[in-house]
């Protein structure tokens, strides 16, 4: 599950974190720094020759006063990023925790408030901007890879402070943008489906009156859950008469084809308006034709393109969103990313995994085979008495939080270092699926939201949990032991799903009872075709995902409906060609499904660059010795900070990211 993006994309459209790149100015002679400020210069901030006094002015002399000014802009910016980030925390927390008030209208409306939306332009006016620019120039990305690899920390944390303003976004503009995004979070936070209110075509029930699933998240992982047999722990209706358990007629694969229908129909908008959040309404996925959402999933993601279009003119080059999440966000051009993934999706192993999936289930593979889950340790395993077990174990958020310094020290983490990182994660209970919401200062600690009932934590719940611990554990490290506040934070968000992913992938092992005995399991047999399946599964999502987003830029004027089409076209075509001959079913539209494309644009293509890194990771761990060899690499590796991607990875295990490793390991497994 990914950490909490609403805020901290928020910021870096503020304060160009993810912002665009300076434009040129025709007079080349200057040095970068005044470059740069000439070229940001308006006449509303002064004159000519006040232009020409400022720049000397201000313009440090020494490198001793370079590093005296580094340090005191280093603490106004910890200062303000945390306490705004604490300000928004507060202000969110009746519509993001269950253990917060009832939200009202207020706290809806407060939802969409950023208190950062003027940070940019009150910089500007006071000339702050203008002196980190004039000391700190910004490198663009190649020159980041280039020279970066000669650079020390010192200069790493100088390059990143010349990252801070290199556009004037109007505060106007970056309001509409939170505001937007807060809409689709609050639309997505609470998209829940009642399946016991479900029904075949002949009026069964499949699932318990109690079973509520949030889409798409819930929805996916009990598909995922089906793969270890027929469950019982259902009741049937015919004509409103209860059914005993033994008289229940349902299957695995007919529980999995009405999910399946039940994703399509979201996706394609022709869901019941009251079946979304429906205690009430009955309804048969296959043949009901009630009222239709009336394409609300397409107008969110509008009203987020709407605000980015907004923007685009205050960047000159880089005057799209889609530039500006790649190139200067995620720091990796979508381009390559598209081409990273036709060529896993596109690779020979995945027919090779496909026909070991085919012989374990024995039958012909499906699309919702997409989320295959019987790699895994806990496939073999009684998830009812997992969930027993865990439900025991966290009754509520604060239990998780009490054995939060158990789970690092079972990760071979020293019992102090185990204490410290744990001191500063809080556990707090989600309306949402959960994420984790990162610190921004050395006086904040990172928090992870996860969704708990009243039953208890499921097995579900804590593997999703531990997800967001290992986001959390990741965020500590690189704020609270990072030598440059400027370089605290990983390249980017792809990165800290890596952790996250290093840390669910071992959730068993972390029980009480289960003993670690080789930390180097993770690279199996099965986790590598687990893994594998993984990133097929998902490169797939974000590649319609990426798709989109490039048709909405051609379309900028299309309604919700001609996005709602054009969006099933994408996701027919990237299925067509890559998954209609693995999985079948010609014209498949799953992969639009994800909620991720709704309430977090352009965030998917995070997800499978998080696998590959994760699995570079693994192979460079596996070769730790033991335990507490483990943790030290691990923690050395996750406090080298905001890096480029490629500079952060050559540093953690020496190479840039590749598909080459678990390609091998795929032909090293089937062969």
């Amino acid at each position: 599950m990914k950490h909490n993006t609403l805020f901290c994309m928020a910021i870096g459209a503020m304060i160009g974190l993810t912002a665009c790149t300076a434009k040129k100015t025709e007079t080349m002679d200057y040095p970068r720094g005044e470059q740069q400020v000439r070229a940001l210069w308006t006449p509303a901030d002064g004159t000519q020759e006040e232009l020409e006094q400022f720049i000397a002015d201000h313009t440090c002399k020494t490198d001793s006063e370079r590093v005296a000014l580094f340090e005191s802009l280093s603490r106004a910016f910890e200062n303000l990023f945390q306490s705004a980030d604490m300000l928004t925390v507060e202000l969110l927390r009746p519509t993001q925790l269950t253990n917060a008030a009832e939200p009202q209208t207020p706290d809806w409306i407060l939802s969409g408030y950023s208190p950062l939306a003027h940070f940019s332009d009150d910089m500007f006016a006071n000339k702050l901007a203008f002196i980190t620019i004039l000391n700190f120039p910004h490198y663009t990305l190649e020159e980041k890879n280039t020279l970066g690899k000669h650079w020390s920390r010192q200069e790493w944390a100088f390059a990143r402070m010349g990252d801070v303003f290199t556009t004037r976004v109007p505060a106007e503009v970056n309001t509409r943008m939170a505001q937007a995004n807060a809409k689709a979070e609050n639309y997505i936070a609470d998209y829940n489906i009642y399946m016991g209110n479900l029904r075949t075509e002949d009026g069964r029930q499949l699932w318990p009156e109690d079973k509520i699933l949030l889409s798409h998240w819930n929805l996916r992982d009990e598909l995922k859950a089906l793969y270890k047999g027929q469950r019982d722990d259902v009741q049937c209706t015919k004509d409103n008469v209860q059914c005993t358990k033994d008289n229940v007629q349902s299957t695995r694969d007919e529980r999995q084809e009405m999910i399946y229908q039940v994703m399509q129909r979201i996706v394609d908008q022709t869901i019941p308006q009251a079946a979304i959040n429906g205690a009430e309404y009955i309804w048969k996925p296959y043949s009901d034709q009630g009222l239709s959402e009336p394409y609300t999933r397409y107008e969110r993601i509008l009203e987020i393109a709407q605000a980015y279009f907004a923007a685009d003119p205050y960047c000159p080059t880089a005057p799209t969103g889609i530039i500006r999440n790649f190139e200067e966000g995620v720091e990796i051009p979508a381009e390559e990313l598209d081409s990273l993934f036709r060529a896993l999706v596109g690779s020979p192993q995945v027919q090779q995994v496909a026909a070991v999936i085919r012989e374990r289930l024995g039958r012909d593979l499906r699309p919702y085979d997409i989320w295959y889950d019987g790699f895994k340790a806990r496939a073999a395993l009684d998830e009812d008495a997992l969930s027993a077990q865990t439900r025991d174990l966290y009754p509520d958020a604060n239990a998780f939080a009490a054995d939060m310094w158990r789970l690092l020290t079972s990760m071979g983490f020293y019992s102090e270092d185990a204490r410290a990182i744990a001191h500063h994660i809080v556990v707090e209970p989600a309306r949402g699926s959960g994420h984790a919401w990162p610190c921004l200062g050395r006086k904040e600690d990172a928090r992870l939201r996860t969704r708990i009932p009243a039953s208890g934590m499921d097995y579900k719940g804590y593997n999703i949990a531990v997800h967001e611990f290992g986001h959390c554990v990741e965020q500590v490290l690189d704020m609270y032991y990072i030598d440059y506040y400027m370089l605290s934070g990983v390249p980017n968000t792809a990165y800290t799903e890596a952790s996250a992913f290093l840390w669910q992938q071992r959730d068993l092992q972390l029980l009480p009872g289960a003993k670690i005995t080789n930390h180097q399991s993770s690279i199996s047999n099965d986790a590598v075709l687990d893994q594998f399946w993984s990133m097929y599964e998902i490169m797939g999502v974000s590649l319609v995902d990426m798709r989109m987003w490039q048709w909405i830029y051609a379309h900028p004027k299309a309604t919700p409906k001609e996005l709602c089409e054009a969006t099933q076209a994408i996701a027919r075509e990237v299925w067509n060609a890559y998954y209609e001959p693995v999985l079948g079913e010609h014209d498949c539209i799953l992969l639009a499904v994800y909620s991720h494309m709704v309430n977090a644009p352009m965030y998917l293509p995070n997800y499978p660059l998080g696998h590959i890194v994760q699995y570079q990771l693994e192979e460079h761990l596996a070769q730790c010795k033991t335990q507490k060899d483990f943790a030290y690499e691990y923690m050395r590796i996750y406090r080298l900070g905001r890096l480029t991607p490629k500079e952060w990875l050559i540093q953690a295990v020496g190479e840039a990211p590749t598909i080459e490793p678990i390609l091998r390991a795929v032909d090293r497994v089937t062969k």
